[in-house]
């Protein structure tokens, strides 16, 4: 055999070609792509710049700017309680929220029965004196008072008062207490779009509640008030949350101080609320503190506010101010020589324009004062001076009741002349009674009834049917509205009518 016929012998070695070591490297390298391959399909984990970034922004150390309500919050929140209390309802005379209770609840109103009540209130001084609605402590058996501090105390009545709304009750003992203040700021100050932030309990589980909004309006009146509507409002209007069991809480400003308290909310909307102003209320609290209840001065009239309706039938144009519907018998107004259909536009120099802010002024000036008074008479200014007295319901329900009309189907309604009976009955001189009205009518819309009492168109009083007729003609010719002096049940109300040419 040829020895060269399958390889090169040297010795006894055999010499191994390079393509091998070429070959082996090969392999090594292709395991090593296969490798990172797998480990990229496990997704195990692997450090990158993208994630080195996200790191470093969620570690930013960089200050957050505080809140300007926290310090109000600390501020104010120690001085905020928890008013719980038990009353009796049911029975007659109950409270109105007994309908409530029965309605919604299925609760018997037969008889009387002890229930809980809850609301909120804040301390006012030193002494444990809490500023709360009369509607939270009416008809209170025990009054318990819890601080946010979870310390609870027993507290009683100093005095109420119904016609604001405003109640004042006392921790017992409370000079022992160590008690925080809420100061008090001053409502005359507030503006439109200030901010409002309401502290309370809502709905009797949710203590400590803070929410916040603005001062939406001011001096809203004529609000019909679930649990007893106050004769006196001047409300101040909010869209900071408020909800039954904030009730006597505070409505503070951004300073911590409290310009209001919490009274009253809409339950058919969101975001209108009102409050007491904090000046009023101050002013109730320190009589009720002083005397246990609230003196009040009265003139002696009824008054309507000066519509556009009315300032036009009167021949006044834009005129503001407000009118004398009646004047009482033996009153301050009667013996200063007020007259009915007076238009009251100053009182000690300053403008009057509103009737339920008028009435409050009155009401919170000290009987025996002497209030100077500008007035329209048949359109001449007169002035005069009334002192005021002390309010007496007595004579407020002793008001001079006047005149009225009859036959008017031009005016949507048709009138006759009073009977003599019917003029002792009412206590008028003069005035027609309504006898028909027609359907579909602007007397109809405006309320007029079948049996009231018609006492003066456009200031003249009527004694007959055809008096009222011609006075309803004289007033189309001069394309006037009709303004009405309505009597219904010895209560009369201006009613304007717009009359076709």
């Amino acid at each position: 055999m040829d020895g060269n016929a399958n390889g090169k012998l040297n010795g006894n070695r055999v010499t191994t070609p390079r393509h091998y070591f070429l070959g082996a490297l090969a392999l090594i390298v292709t395991g090593l792509v296969l490798g990172l391959g797998v480990s990229a399909g496990l997704n195990l984990p692997r450090i990158t710049h993208a994630a080195s970034a996200e790191l470093a922004a969620v570690t930013n150390s960089a200050p957050v700017p505080e809140s300007p309500f926290v310090s109000v919050v600390e501020k104010t929140l120690p001085a905020v309680v928890f008013i719980d209390v038990t009353k009796k309802v049911g029975g007659e005379g109950g409270d109105p929220s007994d309908e409530f209770m029965r309605r919604f609840f299925g609760q018997p109103n037969q008889r009387q029965q002890r229930v809980p009540s809850s609301g909120s209130g804040f301390i006012i001084d030193k002494a444990g004196r809490v500023l709360t609605n009369n509607h939270v402590v009416k008809d209170a058996e025990t009054i318990k008072v819890t601080l946010n501090d979870g310390r609870t105390f027993k507290a009683t009545t100093v005095g109420t008062d119904p016609a604001t709304d405003i109640a004042v009750i006392k921790i017992e003992g409370g000079e022992s207490k160590n008690l925080p203040v809420l100061p008090l700021g001053d409502s005359e100050k507030i503006r439109i779009g200030d901010w409002a932030i309401a502290i309370g309990n809502p709905l009797g589980d949710l203590r400590g509640s803070v929410t916040v909004g603005i001062i939406s309006a001011q001096g809203r009146s004529n609000l019909n008030i679930f649990g007893g509507t106050p004769e006196y409002q001047d409300f101040i209007q909010t869209d900071a949350s408020i909800n039954f069991g904030n009730s006597g809480g505070p409505l503070c400003n951004i300073r911590g101080e409290a310009i209001g308290i919490n009274t009253a909310i809409n339950t058919s909307g969101q975001g209108i609320g009102f409050a007491v102003p904090i000046n009023l209320a101050r002013h109730v609290a320190e009589q009720l503190v002083a005397h246990g209840t609230v003196k009040r001065a009265m003139m002696g009239v009824t008054l309507a506010n000066m519509t556009p309706e009315i300032a036009d039938g009167f021949g006044l144009g834009n005129q503001q101010g407000v009118i004398i519907q009646n004047v009482f018998r033996g009153s301050p107004a009667e013996k200063a020589g007020l007259q009915r259909n007076d238009v009251i536009v100053e009182m000690n120099g300053q403008p009057v324009n509103d009737r339920d802010k008028f009435r409050l002024k009155i009401a919170d000036t000290p009987s025996g004062t002497k209030v100077r008074l500008g007035l329209l008479r048949d359109g001449k200014k007169v002035a005069a001076e009334v002192t005021l007295t002390d309010r007496d319901d007595q004579l407020a329900n002793a008001q001079i009741a006047p005149p009225a009309a009859e036959n008017a189907a031009s005016a949507g309604f048709t009138v006759r002349d009073l009977t003599a009976a019917e003029k002792t009955d009412f206590k008028l001189d003069s005035g027609v009674r309504v006898t028909d009205v027609e359907e579909g009518s602007e007397a109809a819309d405006k309320d007029i009834q079948p049996g009231d009492v018609i006492e003066e168109v456009n200031r003249v009083p009527v004694n007959s049917a055809s008096e009222f007729r011609d006075q309803v003609a004289k007033i189309r010719k001069a394309n006037k509205p009709l303004v009405l002096i309505v009597n219904r049940n010895g209560g009369t109300r201006f009613e304007t009518l717009k009359l076709d040419k």
